[in-house]
């Protein structure tokens, strides 16, 4: 199987929306409008990437990266990556590990000091982003605002 990553664009709206939906199943699905709206904020947002793993040509995986400026580490960035999906049909098949590297190369492209996420709390999740070189060094919180 051939995989290639690239950045998303407005032709891979409805595949996007296929893979969140399989992120985040009990989310009511967006409609055609509401989704060009936020694809055309997301695309017009400075350091923002979208990127998008083809395999055998068909869309089969996206992260969102963003680069985050920082006065900090010399004025060294940081990228912070986001909804990471693959298809269930692809899993297991590389697709996740090629997303990953080229998420980690888009942010040593904008001379970042480091790429940060946030894993959902399952040990496979944990396993696949260790594989990947990442390291759990810190504790993560959030608060979701209704």
């Amino acid at each position: 199987m051939k995989i290639a990553t690239r950045v998303a664009g407005e032709a891979d709206l409805g595949a996007l929306l296929g893979l969140y939906g399989e992120l985040n199943p009990d989310d009511a699905p967006l409609s055609q409008g509401a989704a060009e709206a936020v694809w055309a904020a997301i695309s017009g947002q400075r350091g923002r990437t979208v990127l998008v793993a083809e395999a055998d040509g068909v869309v089969a995986g996206t992260v969102d990266c963003v680069v985050m400026p920082n006065l900090t580490r010399g004025g060294r960035a940081i990228l912070f990556v986001e909804n990471v999906v693959v298809a269930g049909r692809f899993q297991r098949r590389g697709v996740g590990r090629r997303l990953m590297e080229a998420a980690v190369r888009l942010g040593e492209s904008a001379g970042c000091y480091k790429v940060q996420l946030l894993a959902a709390d399952d040990e496979y999740v944990h396993s696949f982003y260790e594989a990947c070189g990442f390291k759990a060094l810190a504790q993560g919180f959030r608060r979701y605002v209704e």
